[in-house]
Order: structure tokens, then sequence, then C-alpha cells
């Protein structure tokens, strides 16, 4: 396979990830909203903010136009699509999602967009600790927007869980394995594997941070 092959199929990777990381935070971004009984238009708001803030400040600090949102206007109708659709659904079903769930489309998103994140930094030529916490803005900075309009304290910075820590650590593993010239699929799937799996693990046993004494 030549090289132009190559790039073509490395640049639809990215951007494969990048879609899926959008619809993975903008699900968590409807299930907050939801559980928080907000209606259509603030479900919306919060799925929109959840998807597109993390890439949206990674863009502006990177000097990259147009914003992945901008670009991709078709993206930005499915999510409002998609959350009219699940506040019909969840109303007409007396659904109620709780916090856990919202934890499981968040931990998926951090993992994608943490690996986004940090691959965009290094393209860019950025310097490698640079890279990485552009790493951990785009792949946190969605959240944060979410819980901070649902009116709570955000999830990364209060349960205690490893979770920006995860997004720094996966964005060393993806530089690493870059300088080793391993495949780009490779460095990519590996830094999203470490981040969610490492999420949904922490998630599962309960694993904790030290926090403060009471």
């Amino acid at each position: 396979m030549n090289h132009a092959a190559i790039d073509h199929y490395s640049q639809l990777l990215r951007m494969g990830i990048e879609f899926s990381a959008t619809l993975a935070f903008a699900a968590s971004g409807m299930l907050a909203g939801a559980r928080k009984k907000l209606d259509p238009v603030g479900v919306c708001v919060v799925a929109f903010l959840a998807a597109f803030g993390g890439g949206t400040l990674r863009d502006l600090l990177l000097d990259r136009r147009p914003f992945y949102w901008v670009g991709n206007v078709h993206v930005v109708w499915l999510i409002f699509a998609l959350a009219f659709g699940a506040v019909l659904f969840m109303r007409k079903r007396h659904y109620e999602p709780t916090r856990r769930l919202i934890q499981l489309p968040d931990a998926l998103g951090l993992g994608l967009f943490a690996t986004v994140g940090v691959d965009a930094a290094q393209a860019a030529g950025m310097p490698a600790l640079i890279c990485v916490l552009m790493g951990v803005i785009t792949g946190v900075f969605g959240g944060v927007l979410r819980d901070i309009v649902c009116n709570e304290i955000p999830q990364a910075f209060s349960d205690h869980q490893p979770y920006a820590l995860l997004a720094f650590l996966g964005g060393w593993l993806y530089l690493l394995l870059e300088r080793l010239h391993a495949p780009d699929w490779l460095s990519l799937f590996a830094c999203i594997c470490f981040i969610a799996g490492g999420r949904f693990v922490a998630i599962w046993r309960d694993w904790r941070l030290p926090g403060w004494r009471t």
C-alpha cells in the first residue's frame, strides 16, 4: 500500500474517532439533561456543550479553523435530532437515567476525545507536555461544561475516581508509541483503550484517589 493510501486511511480513522467521541459525549449530555428534567431545548444545549466543548477549546488554543462543529454541520443536526428523540422516548417510557449510567458514555468519550486531542496537538508540532495537556483539555472540558450547566460540581473534579489523570497518562502512552514508530492505528487504539478501559475499571471497582480527611 502506497503512502497516499495509508495517509487517506489514517485520516478516515481520525475522523471516525472524533465522530464517535462526539456522539459519546452528546449521549452523556442527553442523559444528564434528562436526569435534571430539562426541557428539549435544555437537553439539546447540554448535549451540544458536552459534545463540542472540549474540541472547540482545543481548536481555539491550537488556532485551528474551522471548528469541528462548524465544518461538520450534519453532526450538529444529528445531535439535535437525537436529543429531541431521546427526550420524547424517555418521557414516554417514564425513564429516568441514573448518575452511574451517565458515566458509561462519558468514559468512552473521555478516551476517544483525549486521544484526538493529543494527536491533533502532535500534528501541529506542539511540545510533548502541551500535546498531553491538549488531550486532557479535549477529553475533560466537555464534561465540565455539561456538569456546570446542570448545576453540579464537575464530576471530573469531585468523584475522586481517576479521570483527568487517566487522560494525562494515556497521552504519554500515545507519545511513547509514536516515538517507537508504532503504526498510527495502534497508537490511537492503545490510547483509547487505556483511558476508556481504565475509567470503566475505576467505576466498576470503585477505585478512588486520595481525598480530604474528614
